[in-house]
């Protein structure tokens, strides 16, 4: 991986992207995206991640927050995708009216064969992306980006609109995660 993406400020502000592996549609089902919404929350609560913007999309998601409470901002993410990838693992095993489970089951079991560190399901792939954002414009050029993303799929007219992101927050209403740090553009 490049030096350009990698965790190197421990009290940066990141933008990070990460996504399903084969970008498996995952997040279609209400069920799996709150599990993630779970997870960010107690990451808030109880492990110091401050989250500015947020997305999840049918197969990806979006990100932008810092470490508060000295942990790594690596070792942060980590933490979070290791948990909700088991997590959103048992509930599609667990699930009975889970469709697509022996078709989504096989491609983790597949891309865990691939990787070294991984012995049984592989759920995210391992490339994060992570950008130190620098400036005020960069930061509110990653937030836009991360709340035009639903209307750029198609998905709604207006960002606000989109339920799973912090785009609300932005918009002066109330999103589904509590504690979003708004960003304030001073340009």
């Amino acid at each position: 991986m490049s030096r350009n993406y990698k965790f190197h400020n421990p009290e940066g502000l990141y933008f990070v992207s990460f996504a399903v592996v084969q970008w498996l549609d995952v997040f279609t089902r209400t069920t799996y995206r709150n599990l993630l919404l779970e997870s960010l929350s107690y990451c808030q609560k109880s492990k110091g991640m401050e989250i500015m913007a947020w997305c999840i999309m049918s197969n990806h998601m979006h990100l932008v927050f810092r470490s508060v409470r000295g942990e790594h901002p690596a070792q942060l993410l980590g933490d979070f995708k290791r948990f909700t990838s088991k997590s959103v693992v048992k509930a599609i095993q667990e699930n009975p009216r889970e469709s697509r489970k022996a078709i989504l089951l096989n491609s983790f079991r597949v891309e865990a064969a691939k990787s070294h560190n991984v012995s049984r399901y592989q759920f995210w792939r391992h490339d994060n992306r992570p950008i130190e954002l620098w400036s005020n414009s960069v930061i509110q050029q990653k937030i836009t980006y991360i709340h035009e993303n639903p209307v750029s799929a198609g998905l709604v007219a207006k960002p606000e609109n989109y339920l799973y992101s912090s785009a609300a927050d932005y918009a002066g209403g109330k999103g589904l995660l509590e504690d979003i740090v708004v960003f304030q553009y001073f340009g």
